[in-house]
């Protein structure tokens, strides 16, 4: 337990958190939203510091990224808690979990840091769960790992205020951000939150120089109409055209089990109205092989072939197509 950063006393011992968008007023005793963060005696604390519920090496293409150190393995950690309420999530077990969850125990943020060199890793992940929820810890392994010569990835729902992002900003290189909607409706009632705030946060991100992919979930029924996913796209293009935009396929999952698995003519749809919203890098996910390649913007040829997670080919020497000179966006060494 330590006490947590970003929040107000106010009267009668109540507390008001600034970490994130709820901006949760917490009277005495109480937990924030997130169920990891409470008021004891008028002092926030944050519950989940250091319990972690997954630590292990991952691809980075996993995250996912594809245009930032392709082909290298990223420390991935997390703590339960998460400021969302989405029934599709695919990991509820730990991110709907209490402060007291924790399968790989209490971990320093040295020893995640030692972790990941003995992995042979090249970024610490800060994924699985919302890190949002455990910022005070994730910022602590960040500035160890980039004193160590690791890079940081923030793998996020978005939802974080101005104010923590400028204080993580610093310390972060890469973000996947998940654009799950773009109509208000569907942020309040499924996953009981805003729009705004995450469109904001990648525009901050990128603003920044972070480089920043997006991920949307495509569901039949709910985000999959061409209309909403064009809104998406061009939400994206307006932040910039070399932002990836992931489109993963849904799979049943939590309390979205009654809805069907999404159709490889939905990711087609949406992988069009990317690029002809001026996207350069739409990748479809989780529906078979087709679309992974990272094509040069300016030959056309076959910069990085993938299968899965693995890399067939790569075809970049210094961040540059090998082909015909071009730069290809993103971070490659």
């Amino acid at each position: 337990m330590r006490e947590a950063q970003l929040y107000t006393p106010l009267e009668g011992q109540k507390v008001r958190c600034r970490l994130c968008a709820h901006r949760c007023e917490i009277p005495q005793g109480q937990y924030g939203f997130c169920r990891v963060r409470q008021n004891i005696g008028g002092v926030l604390y944050t519950r989940n510091y250091g319990n972690l519920v997954a630590a292990h090496a991952d691809p980075v293409e996993k995250k996912p990224l594809y245009h930032f150190l392709p082909g290298s393995l990223a420390f991935s950690i997390a703590c339960a808690g998460c400021n969302f309420r989405c029934g599709f999530c695919q990991n509820w077990e730990i991110s709907q979990a209490g402060a007291s969850s924790g399968e790989n125990g209490i971990l320093s943020a040295e020893k995640v840091v030692e972790a990941a060199l003995r992995e042979s890793c090249r970024s610490i992940a800060y994924t699985y769960t919302e890190p949002t929820i455990f910022f005070e810890f994730m910022l602590e392994t960040a500035k160890l790992a980039r004193a160590a010569g690791l890079r940081n990835i923030f793998v996020s729902n978005g939802y974080l205020t101005e104010e923590a992002a400028s204080l993580l900003i610093p310390y972060i290189d890469a973000a996947n951000i998940d654009l799950k909607f773009f109509k208000e409706e569907s942020y309040r009632k499924i996953c009981a939150a805003k729009r705004d705030p995450v469109l904001d946060t990648i525009r901050i991100l990128k603003k920044s120089g972070i480089w920043v992919e997006v991920t949307t979930l495509v569901i039949p029924g709910v985000n999959d109409a061409p209309e909403e996913l064009g809104e998406i796209a061009g939400f994206i293009s307006s932040s910039g055209k070399d932002i990836p935009w992931h489109v993963s396929a849904f799979h049943p999952e939590y309390r979205f089990e009654e809805y069907p698995s999404t159709p490889e003519s939905s990711l087609k749809v949406a992988y069009d109205l990317g690029r002809g919203h001026g996207l350069l890098y739409v990748y479809p996910g989780n529906a078979g092989s087709w679309g992974q390649d990272t094509l040069c913007g300016a030959c056309g040829k076959s910069l990085i072939k993938r299968r899965g997670f693995d890399l067939l080919e790569f075809n970049l020497s210094g961040g540059k197509c090998g082909f015909c000179g071009a730069v290809l966006p993103g971070v490659f060494c």
